[in-house]
């Protein structure tokens, strides 16, 4: 099988979840195939051909994705199936497919319905995004949920889509990067005492991630207690005005809170995770959390949300807690309040009791190696391919 893989991000340059499972993926599928081809975008990187988003110069962020789209599609090689990653790739693969009358399969890590706040980032080109997903998903020959609660979004927000064409493939965790490694140099040179309590989240400032609700419920943690956020690439000045607003407040207000915007490397990421006592996943939109998984293969306890695909990942008392979030209540203040109270709660109840979060931490990466190995996704992945192309051709 020849297959030719439609991505924005990858390595060295990856910024989200989408990024890490193209990489970990296409390691895997050149085991097992003929051919992986690679067209991303961006700069020139091995193992890829690279598109830089120029085309058309000075039009909204969204149509420069869609010119480099069509310089995607006509660089793809003669291969039997086209796989592309988020909206920015989709119309590449449509558009490809169609050129070589080849069978197109999507993976949804997100969806365009479902992020609202888009709008704030990208103006009138998320209504451009929203068109390009709804137009490669309704067109795919198969599409790939990344949790079981993302093939329920995708059927709802598309549900002109045949059901027997969606399918589960979680997303999954190399236990053999992540896994535990003890040692605090990078925590010292922070400043961070590795001896209290340390709550960490890694992740974008972006709305989905929910960083604001952590600032804000971490005013109610335990005085011991430290945060330490890896944080960066806000998606817009006014979300980089709203965090900055809040985390200034919490500083002001108490000790062992530490901000890092630079991204920090994979082993010193790893050593933060190993000696975090909990890992916090405050997220309002999450289609699975990549994340997560990386905190559990270290041995991590998670306190999450429960919206998406998280609670497939992380089980409520077994290898982290979890909060509700409704996002149907986002604009109700009092709710909001609430949720942040409780993530607080949940919090604490792990770094009073190391015991526990230690066992939950355990368990979180047995359940890593045992369900989420990207040597059963690539399978499973291809199984898909397989039934792409007897349907496409039958």
């Amino acid at each position: 099988m020849r297959l030719s893989i439609l991505t924005r991000e990858y390595p060295p340059y990856i910024y989200g979840g989408a990024g890490v499972h193209v990489s970990q993926l296409v390691r895997q599928l050149r085991h097992r195939l003929e051919l992986v081809d690679v067209q991303c975008m961006g700069e020139p990187r091995p193992g890829a051909t690279a598109h830089p988003e120029s085309f058309p110069e000075g039009a909204n962020a969204a149509l420069r994705v869609l010119g480099t789209d069509v310089a995607m599609a006509a660089a793809v090689p003669n291969v039997d199936v086209l796989h592309s990653h988020t909206w920015y790739a989709n119309m590449a693969g449509l558009w490809a497919g169609k050129m070589l009358n080849i069978p197109h399969v999507v993976t949804s890590h997100s969806l365009e319905p479902h992020r609202p706040w888009k709008a704030e980032q990208l103006g009138g080109g998320y209504r451009v995004s929203c068109w390009a997903e709804k137009t490669a998903f309704l067109d795919a020959s198969a599409v790939i949920s990344v949790s079981a609660g993302m093939r329920h979004d995708v059927l709802e927000s598309y549900d002109e889509l045949d059901p027997d064409k969606v399918f589960v493939v979680r997303n999954g965790i190399d236990t053999g990067e992540f896994y535990p490694d003890e040692d605090d140099t990078k925590l010292i040179e922070l400043g961070v005492d590795p001896d209290r309590p340390i709550v960490v989240f890694v992740g974008r400032i972006t709305r989905q991630k929910g960083l604001v609700h952590l600032v804000r419920a971490a005013k109610q943690f335990d005085p011991e207690t430290q945060l330490l956020l890896l944080a960066g690439a806000p998606d817009t000045p006014e979300i980089e005005q709203e965090f900055t607003t809040a985390f200034s407040d919490l500083k002001a207000n108490r000790d062992g809170v530490t901000w890092v915007v630079e991204m920090v490397p994979r082993q010193t990421l790893r050593h933060i995770l190993t000696k975090a006592t909990v890992f916090a996943c405050p997220s309002i939109y999450e289609p699975l959390g990549i994340v997560n998984l990386e905190a559990m293969a270290c041995e991590t306890a998670v306190v999450a949300s429960d919206v998406g695909g998280i609670p497939e990942v992380v089980v409520d008392g077994q290898t982290g807690l979890l909060v509700h979030y409704d996002p149907n209540q986002a604009d109700d203040p009092t709710f909001i309040a609430q949720f942040e109270s409780q993530f607080a709660n949940a919090v604490n109840d792990l770094t009073r009791d190391q015991a526990r979060a230690t066992a939950m931490g355990v368990a979180g990466r047995v359940r890593c190696i045992e369900d989420f190995s990207w040597e059963k996704i690539a399978d499973q992945t291809i199984d898909v391919y397989q039934r792409a192309i007897d349907n496409f051709n039958s």
